[in-house]
């Protein structure tokens, strides 16, 4: 039964004029709403109007040549975060229904699962042409911030957050060496002492970085701390600056991507290593399921580690 408040929303057509507000407020412009809906100027203009008459508030003031939301106005746009969230996940309920011919799947990854997480994608969208995708991709800190918006259905973990409540999967092991220049003097050595590696140069990842977590655990287990030449932001920064001759660093045995070989870099023998961790599935306790989630993460379950074996040609790791 609809209730009576709202009889006259629906009998003004309010959902479409919602769409429009929600573009518009989000772009700040009416001219940028319209030529991403596809409309005229006069028409987003207009739509605007009817619906602010029939909340009878204004929803937008402008001020010089801004457009800024009036208080009536965040409400409505808090409202419509809600309005299509539920729109959107009675439409992934129904494409279960329809055999997930339709829906959608966002997943965020760390940095290192960057070299895996497409294929996993790739088999999905093969299987299930119907559902779009999105993919993103940020360090440790950046996927917790993300977590914590709910911006995503699903998150791509080395090192999950123990402070909030997650479901878990795992997906694949994720050992974690010490990189060197293959002509390095330690390259041809076996059974390194950690404390050598504490006295060389060394290439540390940003803070926020699950890499960079992982290696500070490691010198401080051992009463170590590392002699830090470099900061530096991506993976890939600190493989350029070990080839470079700057340092040594503590990485993802896969931040060569899937091909693990590389001709100018050698992992060393440390003791100790690798220090094994696990890229993980994590959405948190309470969410809904989507249809296209719950495909996603059986696809993970059954197919992960023959996925990264079929292109590294031996044995994976299994998840468990």
């Amino acid at each position: 039964m609809v209730h009576g408040n709202i009889r006259r929303l629906i009998r003004h057509g309010m959902l479409p004029q919602l769409a429009v507000f929600e573009s518009v407020a989000r772009l700040g412009s009416v001219t940028r709403a319209a030529e991403a809906l596809h409309l005229a100027q006069p028409t987003v203009s207009t739509q605007i109007r009817k619906l602010a008459d029939t909340l009878e508030l204004e929803l937008f003031e402008q001020v010089g040549r801004k457009l800024h939301l009036t208080a009536a106005g965040q409400v409505l746009l808090e409202g419509c975060g809600e309005l299509f969230g539920t729109f959107g996940r009675i439409e992934e309920n129904l494409a279960a229904l329809r055999g997930l011919k339709a829906g959608r799947l966002r997943l965020a990854s760390s940095t290192t699962g960057k070299y895996f997480a497409p294929r996993l994608l790739a088999r999905f969208v093969e299987r299930y042409p119907g559902i779009e995708v999105s993919l993103q991709i940020h360090n440790r800190q950046g996927l917790i911030d993300r977590l914590a918006r709910n911006e995503d259905d699903l998150y791509i973990f080395s090192n999950p957050p123990d402070d909030q409540d997650l479901v878990i999967q795992p997906i694949l092991d994720n050992p974690m060496v010490v990189f060197a220049r293959a002509d390095h003097p330690l390259a041809t050595r076996t059974r390194i002492d950690l404390a050598e590696i504490a006295h060389e140069p060394f290439l540390m990842r940003e803070a926020g970085s699950g890499t960079r977590m992982v290696a500070w655990e490691a010198f401080d287990r051992h009463g170590l701390e590392p002699r830090v030449r470099m900061v530096l932001s991506a993976n890939e920064a600190v493989r350029q600056g070990i080839l470079a001759g700057l340092g040594i660093s503590i990485l993802s045995r896969y931040t060569l991507g899937l091909d693990t070989e590389h001709p100018n870099l050698a992992v060393l023998d440390v003791i100790g290593f690798p220090i094994m961790r696990r890229w993980q599935l994590a959405y948190p306790v309470g969410k809904q399921i989507s249809p296209a989630m719950r495909a996603f993460m059986d696809l993970v379950r059954l197919e992960s580690t023959s996925l990264i074996q079929d292109h590294l040609g031996h044995e994976a790791p299994p998840a468990a």
